[in-house]
């Protein structure tokens, strides 16, 4: 198949970036999305011009690395996928795909379609952690957990930190991402110790960093790779109500 390619290039930080076309002939319908922008460098590179910088690491949809606006939609058009899991039978010969990195302020871009994405590496630092006791391990069914909070905690715990809620939100909210991690924790005993503290510094430090205000627009669930339930996020504004109330 053919297909033309407008890929966002920006040299660095403080350079103004622009949209470069790109025709690319042969692609197969059986590459992936990363496979496909491999394609294309290795043409660019073969004519002695600039090659695109992406991010990617584990191409199987578990790092969130890839993260890529495609055609307007975080990650593609297919729900549940990141741009690793996308193949170009998706597209249609003769297509034209654009292609953008995230855009929000606290995902300052790096180099054409990487952004810095270490403002949820500092939400984490901040409270994503529970106290454990040294020395030997509790027995397998010393501390019960009830089958619904663990299913719960579970699939909070899917969320790879991709940044498609925030890319998606017109406010650039990080709060999908949030509850999740604060759930993850605060469903289980072990993360109950530090829960009132956690969610604060976390949500505290969101503000800081200049991610926006969640309004309940949805376009975060409809957009998460994993399915991440804005369910969370009530959860996540429950936990914070009752810890500035115990204040």
């Amino acid at each position: 198949m053919n297909i033309k390619l407008k890929i966002w290039r920006q040299e660095s930080p403080k350079a103004k970036g622009k949209f470069e076309t790109y025709s690319l002939s042969d692609v197969s319908t059986e590459m992936s999305f990363l496979e496909m922008l491999d394609y294309l460098n290795n043409k660019l590179i073969t004519e002695g011009k600039n090659p695109v910088a992406f991010e990617h690491d584990c191409r199987e949809g578990i790092c969130g690395c890839c993260s890529l606006y495609i055609n307007g939609r975080p990650h593609g058009k297919l729900g549940r996928t990141t741009t690793c899991e996308l193949y170009m039978r998706e597209f249609k010969d003769g297509e034209t795909i654009t292609i953008e990195p995230w855009r929000a302020a606290a995902f300052p871009v790096i180099k054409d379609l990487i952004v810095e994405r270490n403002a949820f590496d500092k939400i984490m630092q901040a409270g994503g952690f529970i106290s454990v006791n040294t020395g030997s391990a509790q027995d397998a069914n010393a501390i019960p957990v009830s089958r619904d909070n663990y299913d719960l905690a579970i699939e909070a715990a899917s969320c790879i930190g991709c940044g498609a809620c925030v890319a998606a939100c017109k406010n650039s909210s990080a709060m999908l991402f949030i509850s999740a991690k604060v759930s993850q924790l605060a469903l289980f005993p072990q993360g109950r110790i530090e829960a009132k503290e956690r969610v604060k510094k976390m949500v505290a430090k969101m503000d800081e960093l200049g991610f926006g205000s969640c309004t309940n627009t949805r376009a975060c669930e409809a957009e998460c790779p994993k399915g991440i339930s804005i369910t969370y996020i009530a959860k996540l504004n429950r936990e914070y109500i009752s810890a500035k109330i115990s204040d």
